[in-house]
């Protein structure tokens, strides 16, 4: 597993952006997109239908992308069947694996934005009323949601660097990290990269 400081030994075409909910990963998704010019596909934006009802293609929809060259998306959704189909196909995975305290504000200011704004989001949806925040079912509440994920990828990581030795694994352990890591892959490819512009539809 590397670091921020790591050198990569190759250039990524099909990368997986890991962390918990409110990590940034879309955010970093769609720079590492600029940076490397591959396709950010949001798999939110594939599973989501409207009223945030499951879409029953998404496995469809996943495979057609991951048989592509070059893309870059959000690890998630392992639990429906992602897993197998994504993790062959990527070479390089980044994990976001910030402090409590920082995916938690972050996540605290996206709802709360969201919900009051009104936000659209992935096929007309809109956040969930500010209220839910406090129901305690994990499925309503994406706090708790947080909380109960905590530590999913601390626990996954060392069984996927067994279960996938393919993957070249990038742990990122504070935005100040990432930011440095990707000064130095821009700087490798020859482009300039934007400082990350706020978001409403990072999840």
């Amino acid at each position: 597993m590397l670091s921020a400081d790591d050198p990569l030994p190759f250039t990524p075409t099909r990368v997986l952006v890991a962390g918990v909910s409110g990590s940034g990963k879309t955010t970093l998704s769609s720079r590492i997109a600029q940076t490397w010019d591959l396709r950010h596909v949001e798999i939110d934006g594939l599973f989501h239908g409207a009223n945030w009802t499951p879409r029953p293609q998404f496995l469809d929809d996943v495979r057609a992308f991951a048989a592509e060259h070059r893309w870059v998306t959000e690890w998630q959704y392992t639990s429906k069947g992602t897993d197998d189909i994504l993790t062959p196909r990527a070479d390089l995975v980044l994990w976001l694996d910030y402090p409590y305290r920082v995916v938690r504000a972050r996540l605290l200011k996206r709802t709360i934005s969201r919900s009051i704004l009104r936000t659209k989001m992935w096929n007309g949806n809109v956040e969930k009323p500010i209220w839910k925040m406090f129901r305690g079912d994990p499925e309503e509440n994406i706090l708790a949601w947080q909380t109960k994920t905590l530590h999913k990828w601390t626990e996954r990581m060392p069984v996927c660097e067994v279960e996938f030795p393919h993957l070249t694994i990038v742990r990122l352990r504070h935005p100040r990290e990432t930011e440095r890591w990707l000064r130095a892959q821009a700087e490798a490819s020859g482009v300039s990269i934007a400082p990350p512009k706020r978001r409403s539809r990072e999840r």
